[in-house]
């Protein structure tokens, strides 16, 4: 059962969040091309970014991405060395370190990607932020598409999911186990919109520069 001040204290944030974009203003996002279609996934190609990132280590997924976006929220409102005020983006990227811990204990990095005004030089953030610039190199990602809310146990199913349809698909084996990632959750909507909402879980494949996948992988059923 979801705890009823999770959800006061995302509403908070998501309140700041509209506080920062600006009315009838779309927000940037990171620019990708469309290189195969699926009935129920598609594989992008994304070009090279630079996120400001930090890694948070909670067992909850919607605990640490209210973490790490307050944390970003200060950041992108000007606790920086700059006093820059950066734009609101999307996707906010919560992404799944694979067994971060001695334990394996859970550990998520959430990212905002910056505006193209601040790729090449992104103001540099106050030390007790705790934030990281995070490069991603030119790569492709599998994306399934989800509505309604991201929440802990939603995440895992539709993963899940994408991991079966990648299976039973010729990209069957060109899932990569190289990346920092398990798969990522990327939210466009704030707590707010109660409809058509956009979710989507990434995760990394390896292909070649025409998008085809790089092994002659054989549909498992």
């Amino acid at each position: 059962m979801q705890k009823p001040w999770i959800w006061v204290a995302w509403s908070i944030v998501v309140a700041m969040f509209l506080c920062v974009a600006r009315h009838g203003e779309a927000t940037e996002t990171p620019q990708y091309e469309v290189v195969h279609t699926e009935s129920d996934f598609e594989i992008r190609l994304y070009r090279d970014s630079v996120w400001m990132s930090i890694t948070v280590c909670d067992l909850s997924f919607q605990k640490a991405t209210l973490f790490g976006f307050h944390r970003l929220f200060q950041y992108i409102q000007g606790a920086n060395l700059n006093f820059s005020r950066i734009p609101m983006t999307s996707p906010v990227l919560t992404s799944i370190v694979p067994e971060a811990g001695p334990l394996h204990s859970s550990a998520y990095k959430v990212l905002f990607y910056l505006p193209a005004k601040f790729q090449a030089d992104p103001p540099v953030p106050l030390a007790e932020l705790h934030l990281k610039p995070y490069k991603w190199d030119s790569h492709y990602v599998a994306v399934r598409k989800f509505a309604g809310f991201a929440r802990d146990d939603r995440i895992v199913r539709e993963a899940e999911k994408l991991g079966i349809s990648l299976r039973k698909s010729l990209w069957a084996n060109c899932t990569s186990d190289e990346g920092d990632f398990a798969y990522s959750i990327a939210q466009y909507d704030s707590p707010f919109r109660l409809i058509g909402r956009k979710n989507e879980v990434w995760v990394d494949v390896v292909a070649d520069e025409l998008g085809a996948c790089k092994f002659s992988g054989v549909a498992v059923a």
